[in-house]
């Protein structure tokens, strides 16, 4: 017998009502997403510690296995993006997560598709949904319809990581880095490696189809 756990009833329907919106937004400029004007991405941040390089290892039965370490508390902030159809990863190291930071990456993602359309799909940060982004989006769609603004914003249900593909982009990357962990001599190697990880594995996940059904990841 299975024990009974509790579930939250609106944050369900909140999590359907958010996976509808994007359902039916990428469903309603499908045909603009499939010809390449319209790029979609999914956003967001994390945080990489000198204890993402710690993990699970073999070494003989009753003997600690230790991995030097000099600074705990070290740390590095990173934007980054999946994009929907080529499951490209845009990424970027920042001093922090904040309005300011966001603007820039949300222009750095502008840059890697020149002249298209972007749709940033990301969860409801604060820094996601403050003064600096309106004012940003205000300028960029100055005077656009709302079909044609550079760039579009929809947010994911409250709490609910598990929608966005970018967060098993971070998975992947920092298990990467812990597998490789004897090369973490010092908190730059971590860093290195997390941003190999980024740049040279394949992010092709199913859960991108969970939007597009009917995807075919170029």
């Amino acid at each position: 017998m299975k024990k009974a756990q509790h579930t939250n009833p609106r944050h369900d329907a909140a999590l359907v009502a958010a996976k509808k919106e994007i359902l039916d937004f990428l469903t309603a400029h499908a045909a603009a997403i499939a010809d390449g004007s319209l790029v979609v991405v999914f956003v967001d941040q994390c945080h990489v510690l000198w204890n993402d390089a710690c993990g699970y290892v073999w070494g003989p039965r009753g003997e600690r296995i230790s991995i030097p370490m000099t600074n705990f508390r070290e740390r590095q902030t990173y934007y980054g993006a999946i994009e929907l159809c080529t499951a490209d990863i845009c990424a970027i190291p920042t001093d922090t997560a904040n309005g300011d930071w966001t603007m820039i990456f949300v222009e750095y993602v502008r840059e890697q598709f020149p002249g298209k359309r972007i749709v940033l799909i990301w969860d409801g940060a604060s820094y996601h949904r403050g003064t600096e982004m309106q004012e940003y989006l205000e300028g960029v769609n100055y005077k656009l319809p709302k079909d044609e603004w550079s760039v579009h914003c929809i947010l994911f249900a409250p709490n609910a990581p598990e929608q966005n593909p970018m967060e098993d982009v971070w998975l992947k990357a920092k298990q990467y880095v812990r597998k490789h962990w004897r090369e973490c001599i010092n908190f730059q190697a971590v860093l290195n490696l997390f941003e190999e990880a980024l740049n040279t594995l394949s992010f092709k996940f199913e859960k991108l189809r969970m939007y597009m059904p009917s995807l075919q990841l170029i």
